[in-house]
């Protein structure tokens, strides 16, 4: 069990926001599973992002990896709250299971109106009340996939007034449970500016009864994202229909045929390049969740030390997930393995014990 603040993970394993969390029946099937403690919806912005047969994924064919061209989700915000609403609202009383809501905007006034609407739904289950949370916001930083809009966490000044937003909300509410979906890094000093500038809203826990005690507005980093600029060629892929059971649309496969390598152009996405996910970005995603953890720990403000890791990238087998646990992950994510074999898997995925 991790506990991220209000959010209760148990187990901590869950799905990463991703396709494969785009309609109701994969939310309650990811929401049943005994294997999740946690479900996150595919990104979503306030009207719904255009969608088309150029938005896809490929499946590696030598590894548990691939490369896809998808922005956000087509659905609105909206209808993820409606999901949400209907799905919590036929669980047990028992459950403590949370959703986390991912969203990104197009600008502060839209993140302001998205978290209106989250915050309407979580007062509609009265979530702010009592210990625990059932909702909880992912803020996407970080798709490469989209023209003309690199992702905001690669440059932290563009990002600042999306951060003053999700603050001031929070300062606002201190139980909104909010968290950063990052994406790879790979040199040190783009880790050492994200870490500066999200200490810089820490403050004082208006609730602490002596006023000593600090609280960050982020309660929690997601790290992964996928790698952008990525290609695979034709021949590197698996027929997307034979191996992808939990592929959010056939319509969308790419499907290679025995020639394809022959054929022009001989790539695996239409866009040609896209986001490089699972096995092939595991060591990077493993680097990245270590080199936050510690830079986490070793901060004079013990606000910043008690911010989770979400470990995501590569988690394809049990041993893949002890490993992100070993980086420094409280909460491990997985999503091209739940593409290739579906949610029964996280079966295989789970670990007991404390790591």
């Amino acid at each position: 069990m991790a506990i991220i603040r209000r959010l209760v993970v148990s187990p901590p394993l869950m799905n990463s926001a991703s396709p494969c969390a785009s309609e109701r029946d994969q939310l309650q099937e990811l929401f049943d599973s005994p294997y999740t403690g946690a479900v996150t919806t595919r990104t979503a912005t306030l009207t719904g992002f255009r969608e088309t047969p150029e938005h896809t994924v490929a499946l590696a064919n030598e590894s548990i990896s691939s490369v896809n061209s998808y922005g956000y989700s087509p659905h609105p915000l909206a209808t993820y709250l409606d999901y949400v609403e209907v799905i919590l609202a036929s669980a047990t009383s028992r459950s403590t299971k949370p959703f986390i809501i991912s969203i990104t905007p197009s600008s502060p006034i839209s993140l302001a109106s998205m978290l209106d609407s989250i915050q309407g739904l979580r007062a509609k289950f009265r979530d702010g009340e009592g210990a625990t949370s059932h909702i909880g916001v992912e803020l996407n930083t970080s798709c490469p996939n989209i023209k003309g809009s690199p992702p905001p966490a690669y440059n932290i000044p563009g990002l600042t007034p999306i951060l003053d937003v999700l603050a001031e909300y929070f300062w606002r509410d201190p139980t909104l449970v909010i968290g950063l979906k990052l994406p790879p890094y790979t040199y040190s000093t783009q880790f050492d500016e994200l870490v500066q500038a999200i200490s810089a809203y820490s403050r004082r826990d208006p609730s602490s009864s002596d006023g000593s005690r600090r609280l960050n507005p982020f309660a929690f980093l997601t790290s992964t994202n996928t790698l952008g600029h990525t290609l695979f060629f034709a021949e590197q892929a698996a027929t997307a229909g034979a191996t992808a059971p939990f592929a959010p649309s056939p319509r969308n496969a790419v499907v290679i045929s025995d020639d394809a390598a022959s054929d022009p152009p001989d790539f695996a996405l239409p866009t040609v390049l896209g986001g490089m996910a699972g096995e092939a970005l595991h060591p990077l995603a493993l680097g990245n969740v270590y080199t936050l953890r510690r830079l986490l720990d070793a901060h004079d403000d013990p606000s910043l030390r008690e911010i989770s890791i979400v470990g995501v990238g590569g988690v394809t087998t049990r041993a893949a997930h002890i490993r992100m646990r070993r980086a420094g992950a409280a909460v491990v994510a997985c999503a091209t393995i739940l593409v290739r074999e579906g949610v029964k898997v996280l079966e295989k995925l789970s670990i007991a014990g404390n790591y």
